[in-house]
């Protein structure tokens, strides 16, 4: 049996049950929120917008949109100039995106329809970011969507947050099924599936240690992110990766391109 047949993740696959993916997602907004995940990476983000003359994020793979969500507030105190957020995905999360959106007064907005990393619209433009996103990838499938950013001559922020050892897979099982036991009934928008697939057959938890743990498996160091960019294109493109550490001292790889001239 293949090894990328064992390391498979539940939100990524196609059959997985939409109200399942989205009460996963949901609770890992909350976390991400609650835990000021990506809060280091704002300079890093005015840094590329500043650079590629953009005022808009176009934020890939956004999940529940939870890391974009937090770090909103931020870009709004550290900017001089209004930027806006659209959030999408392959499987989007059209009832979270719903409620981010009523919470920014529509400053972060969404597309409806499923949107590939690989091959974005050509109308979305402006700076491409993924957060928490870019581990799910294959070499082949990462080499695509920088390629994809390339061809646009868009910017391209990728950030993955955690780190590849046991001390933190031990902490996702400690600390997940605590969080799905007192965090659940305060996440919104509410669901009662999330509730009976919860505490009664806690199927959401399960399956959000599984994926918790494969994505820390699949972490690829800020080395393995520069080269993969490199390997598309040298010459065009300015490349940086490096790790940040959050509050919590958790840490975030990261890689930034953007066009030269």
């Amino acid at each position: 049996m293949k090894v990328s047949n064992i390391l498979f993740e539940f939100e990524d696959q196609s059959w997985f049950p939409n109200f399942l993916r989205e009460s996963m997602t949901d609770y890992l907004r909350l976390i991400f929120k609650a835990c000021s995940m990506y809060e280091p990476t704002v300079p890093l983000i005015l840094d590329c917008l500043n650079k590629t003359n953009s005022y808009q994020i176009i934020d890939l793979c956004s999940g529940g949109g939870g890391p974009v969500e937090h770090i909103y507030n931020d870009l709004k105190k550290q900017s001089n100039t209004e930027i806006n957020i659209i959030l999408t995905d392959k499987f989007p999360n059209i009832d979270a995106y719903k409620f981010i959106f009523s919470q920014t007064n529509g400053k972060i907005s969404f597309i409806k329809n499923s949107i590939d990393a690989s091959n974005v619209p050509k109308d979305l433009v402006g700076l491409r970011t993924i957060f928490s996103g870019f581990h799910h990838f294959s070499t082949s499938y990462a080499k695509e969507a920088i390629k994809d950013a390339v061809k646009a001559k868009s910017g391209i922020a990728i950030f993955d947050g955690g780190d590849k050892n046991l001390f933190f897979i031990l902490l996702i099982l400690i600390a997940h099924p605590l969080g799905f036991i007192f965090l659940t009934p305060f996440i919104k928008p509410f669901r009662i599936s999330r509730i009976f697939f919860t505490y009664l057959i806690p199927i959401i938890p399960f399956c959000t240690l599984w994926d918790g743990i494969i994505s820390t498996i699949r972490l690829r160091s800020s080395t393995k992110l520069l080269n993969i960019a490199r390997s598309v294109d040298m010459i065009n493109y300015s490349w940086k990766s490096g790790r940040l550490k959050n509050k919590f001292g958790i840490h975030i790889a990261y890689l930034i391109g953007f066009p030269i001239g």
